[in-house]
C-alpha cells in the first residue's frame, strides 16, 4: 500500500508534497469501510452532544489511527469519535487531526456529499491535509501544493491523473458555498453582506475543495464547527492559494486546548486579497 506498507514514515525528513500524499492514502485506505457501510447499514445514534454517528465513523477511524500510530507512534492522534467517546486529548506542537466521516447527515440522506479528512497541524497550522469523497471517488490533497484526481474505490495511492488545482482572484460577483445541513441566521447575514451572483450548497469540506478548484470563492460559517471538521480543507485550500480566517482577521488557529478544540466564526476565501476588498472577515 505505498508508503503505508513501509512502517515507520520520516516526517522529520519528507518532503511537504510527500507528507500530503502520505495522509491521502491513509484517507484511501478507509474508504472501503465507510461504503460498505453506506450500501448495507443505515443506522445511527446519537452522541453526548447530540450529532449523529454510525458504524462508519468508528470503522474509518479506526483504519486511519491505526495506520498513522505505525507510522508516526511519537506524534499524538485527536480523532473526532475518540474524542468524543471520552479519549483525553493530547497534542504538540505536530498532531494529526482525523475526521473519519464528516457529514454525516449526508452519509444518512445518501446524497455522497460525504468525506474523509486528515490533516497534520504544525505550530497551529493545517501544513497538509487529504480529502477524500469515496461516493463520487474523488481525492484532494496537499501541503505546499494542492491535488484532485479520480480516487475509485479500493484505490491505495493517489492516481497518476492527479492535476495541480489553485484559487481564483474574485470576481466582483461572487460564488459562494453554505453548509446543506447547517446554515444559520448568522451565516446567511454575513452572505447578505457580500455581492453574491451564486451560492451553491454542499456537505462537509467539500465546501473547501469547491473553493480550492477555483469553482467558487467564499465561504462563511458562524455555526459550530470542531478542528477535525475544518483542518484537512483548510489545508488543501490553504495549499491552493486560499486562506480562512477567524472572527479577528487571523488565519484560522489550531491546537485550542483552552477551547476544546471548537471553532469559532471563520470565513473561507480562494482570493486572499478578497477581505479587505469586500470589507468582510
Amino acid at each position: 500500500m505505498g508508503r503505508l506498507d513501509n512502517g515507520l514514515f520520516p516526517f522529520d525528513r519528507a518532503a511537504p508534497g510527500e507528507v500530503a500524499v502520505f495522509l491521502a492514502e491513509a484517507a484511501l485506505a478507509a474508504g472501503p469501510a465507510v461504503m460498505d457501510i453506506y450500501e448495507k447499514d443505515g443506522r445511527a445514534w446519537t452522541k453526548s452532544d447530540g450529532s449523529p454517528v454510525t458504524l462508519a465513523d468508528e470503522r474509518a477511524e479506526a483504519v486511519i489511527s491505526a495506520l498513522l500510530e505505525r507510522a508516526a507512534p511519537t506524534i499524538p492522534i485527536v480523532a473526532e469519535e475518540a474524542v468524543c467517546a471520552g479519549k483525553a486529548v493530547s497534542i504538540a506542537d505536530r498532531f494529526f487531526l482525523i475526521d473519519p466521516l464528516d457529514g454525516t447527515r449526508e452519509f444518512l440522506a445518501h446524497n455522497g456529499e460525504f468525506t474523509i479528512n486528515v490533516a497534520l497541524v504544525e505550530g497551529g497550522r493545517p501544513v497538509a491535509g487529504a480529502v477524500y469523497a469515496p461516493a463520487i471517488a474523488t481525492l484532494w490533497y496537499g501541503a505546499r501544493q494542492a491535488f484532485v484526481c479520480d480516487a475509485p474505490l479500493g484505490a491505495l495511492t493517489p492516481r497518476g491523473n492527479a492535476r495541480s488545482i489553485c484559487t481564483r482572484p474574485a470576481p466582483r460577483a461572487l460564488v459562494a458555498v453554505a453548509s446543506r445541513s447547517h446554515c444559520d441566521a448568522e451565516t446567511e447575514a454575513c452572505l447578505e453582506r457580500l455581492p453574491i451572483a451564486e451560492r451553491r450548497s454542499r456537505g462537509s469540506s467539500l465546501k473547501f475543495c469547491l473553493i480550492a478548484e477555483g469553482e467558487a470563492d467564499v465561504y462563511p460559517r458562524c455555526g459550530p464547527t470542531m478542528e477535525w471538521d475544518t483542518a484537512a480543507g483548510d489545508a488543501v485550500l490553504r495549499a491552493a492559494g486560499g486562506i480562512v480566517l477567524d472572527a479577528s482577521g487571523a488565519a484560522l488557529a489550531y491546537g485550542k486546548t483552552d477551547k476544546a478544540l471548537r471553532n469559532g466564526a471563520f470565513v473561507a476565501w480562494g482570493d486572499p486579497t478578497a477581505p479587505e476588498k469586500f470589507a468582510l472577515r
